[in-house]
């Protein structure tokens, strides 16, 4: 069973996920502050803190960025290995690594001269959960299976 399927059972019922709950992890690794949108409406904190990531990820460049970052051999990345990758200038790239750190998807360690960048599992976890339909839910009407 996945992480996501725990945290769907989790929520089905009533142990966690609820919305009066805190940002901490689980101990299935996602945060229990924010249901699946498919299971209870956002509030208004729920919300803002869940636009904030995805404006983070609704550009081109800090989406490539993530994704490179997040299928890196090893984990991490230094920052000499992504800015040659961009027709960009290395502040420009850090500007969008930085409002990545931000949204809470990435993370960094300076390590002499370079910084290096992970992804932050939780995060993403989170998001999945998020967006992920319940097992056994039906679609709804007009989506494809």
């Amino acid at each position: 069973m996945s992480n996501q399927d725990l945290v769907l059972l989790d929520q089905t019922d009533g142990t966690s996920g609820t919305a009066g709950t805190s940002g901490t992890a689980s101990a299935s690794g996602s945060a229990d502050c924010c249901p699946g949108l498919l299971t209870a409406p956002l509030d208004e904190d729920q919300a803002a803190e869940l636009a904030k990531v995805f404006k983070a990820l609704g550009d081109p460049v800090r989406l490539r960025l993530l994704s490179m970052i997040a299928s890196r051999a090893g984990g991490e990345v230094c920052v000499c290995d992504l800015t040659p990758a961009f027709d960009l200038s290395q502040p420009t790239v850090s500007h969008h690594l930085k409002l990545l750190r931000q949204a809470g998807l990435i993370d960094c360690e300076r390590r002499g001269t370079w910084v290096y960048y992970w992804l932050v599992p939780e995060m993403t976890d989170r998001l999945a959960a998020i967006l992920t339909r319940p097992t056994g839910a039906p679609a709804p009407d007009g989506a494809a299976s």
